[in-house]
Formats: structure tokens, sequence, C-alpha cells
């Protein structure tokens, strides 16, 4: 891995960003103006740089987990926390359109959400998100983790916690670390076991997202719902 110095204007990333915008910044410069300083002895742009070829990009960082981070030289707990608050904030960004306003009307932010929570991971997790009856989020909450190719989904506790938060609607997403977005049968089977546990209780399963490679199959709009 080429982890050599690079050469970065003179300026620094904070003078730039309010002179020219944030636009004109490369990722390392605005993760270092996130993060303040680098090592002892070590540029902070340079040191970001680092970080980013180390983790393979902006996601896959902001995804690590707080033992992979303690492990990282110059990484302790203050800049974890930032890190970890960055993170927290961009989830948030992409959630606070889903709860304040109809979700049918936010296909693609619902796409990017599920893309950010679940495309990065190694193994099959599976989310769901709960709705209202204005087509509002309300809750989002891991319910299955497995193996490479598959995550056990329990209808039961999927339909427990749509009570729990009297939820009208639920969408379902997964990953395929493999990262063949097509539905297996399996998936498309399970995705119609779920729907019609769903609606013994009067609870509509919209739609079942696969994410895979940073895309999103949506069931529905392929027809499986």
């Amino acid at each position: 891995m080429n982890t050599s110095r690079i050469e970065y204007p003179q300026e620094r990333p904070r003078e730039r960003l309010l002179k020219h915008g944030p636009k004109v910044l490369s990722t390392p410069e605005l993760l270092a103006i996130i993060l303040g300083t680098g090592p002892k002895g070590d540029n902070v742009i340079n040191f970001c740089h680092s970080l980013l070829l180390q983790f393979g990009g902006i996601r896959a960082l902001l995804n690590a987990s707080s033992e992979e981070l303690f492990d990282i030289k110059g990484l302790g707990q203050a800049k974890i926390s930032q890190l970890q608050a960055l993170k927290e904030l961009s989830v948030r960004s992409l959630e606070e359109p889903l709860r304040a306003s109809n979700i049918l009307n936010q296909s693609s932010i619902v796409k990017q959400y599920c893309i950010h929570q679940l495309g990065h991971l190694e193994i099959e997790h599976c989310y769901a998100l709960f709705l209202n009856k204005a087509f509002q989020l309300i809750h989002t909450e891991p319910i299955a983790k497995g193996t490479i190719d598959q995550a056990q989904i329990y209808p039961r506790e999927l339909v427990r916690t749509a009570l729990r938060f009297h939820a009208a609607y639920v969408i379902l997403a997964h990953n395929h670390p493999s990262g063949s977005i097509e539905p297996s049968v399996a998936d498309l089977q399970l995705t119609e076991h779920l729907g019609e546990a769903l609606a013994l209780l009067d609870i509509k399963l919209l739609d079942h997202l696969i994410i895979a490679k940073g895309k999103a199959l949506s069931l529905a709009e392929a027809g499986h719902l």
C-alpha cells in the first residue's frame, strides 16, 4: 500500500474552505479539518491521507469499530469520538427527511440510508424501518445478523417490534456481501413469508431492499411485492 507523503496547497485546509468553499478540498483535507492535528511529527493532512488509504475510503473509516480505530497510532479517544460523531451526524442527515415527510416520496433517500447502514458490512445483516400511518419513519432497528451469505430473520421478532412502535408499515433491507444484487429464491420466499406474518396484524410490508456494491435493489419496484 502506498502511503507516501503527497503535496497539498500551502494554504491550510480551513483557510481554503473559508475562501473557496468545501468542494475544492480533497477528502484528506476535509478530514484534517475535523481531526485538527496529526500524531507528533506528522502533518495532519498526510495522516488523514494514510488513514483513508489504510481503511479504503471515508465510508469504511467511519464504519470502523472502536477496536479497529484504537489500533491506529495517532487515534486516541478524542479523535475516535470525533469520527463517531461525524458518522452519526451523517446517518441523522439521511434519517431527518424520512422522519419529517412521506417516505413514499423519498425512495432515493431510503436507498441511500440503507446503503449507508449496510453497504460496508462483510456478513449479512437485515435492518427494518418502521413507519407510521403517514408513512413517516418512526424507528429503525437491526433485526438479524448472520454469515457471509445468510441472515436468519424470525417473523415473530419482526412483528413484535412493529407492534411495540405501533408501526403501520415496514421496509426491510439486507446486504449481499457476495456483491450480487439479484434476489435469491430464499430472499423472495422470505419476503412473502414476512409480508404474510405482518399482514395478519394489518401491518403492510412496503418494500424489501437488497444492498450490494453501493447499490440498492427494490423488490417492490422489481415487481416482487
